[in-house]
């Protein structure tokens, strides 16, 4: 990067921040992480009935949809952090397996790289851990 780019690139994040101080003071000290406790994970009919047959009845169901999601957020180089993981957990409840997610986002690879790729799989185990922990406080 150039001087004058890493300038206007400091200026411009100065600015947004600024603004979004102006809109909310409280935003300077959001976790983007709490909007995972906010949102939890919808049923799967919920699910198939907003991601499914809502959106394209004849189309793809909400499992597909979430698989396809995960695909996009892997190649964009998993950024969203909170709603890649919020993504994986829907797909998981509308029937997807750990397998199929982790060979979607491992296909991203070829597009997104491998960076991000290795992130998106971080934050799937992350979930997979998570679900595991999950099941078995239930049982406990």
């Amino acid at each position: 990067m150039t001087d004058a780019f890493q300038k206007l690139f400091q200026q411009m994040m100065e600015s947004s921040q600024e603004m979004a101080r102006s809109f909310n003071p409280a935003l300077e000290n959001l976790d983007t992480r709490a909007f995972e406790k906010m949102f939890p994970t919808m049923p799967s009919d919920m699910l198939e009935m907003w991601f499914g047959r809502t959106f394209n009845r004849d189309g793809l169901d909400a499992r597909t949809r979430l698989l396809v999601t995960i695909a996009a957020m892997t190649v964009q180089g998993a950024h969203a952090e909170p709603q890649l993981r919020l993504t994986i957990r829907h797909a998981l409840e509308a029937g997807a397996t750990r397998r199929e997610i982790a060979e979607v986002i491992y296909q991203m690879g070829m597009f997104g790289g491998l960076p991000a790729m290795q992130k998106a799989l971080e934050l799937a185990q992350g979930v997979f851990a998570e679900t595991d922990k999950g099941a078995e406080d239930e049982t406990t």
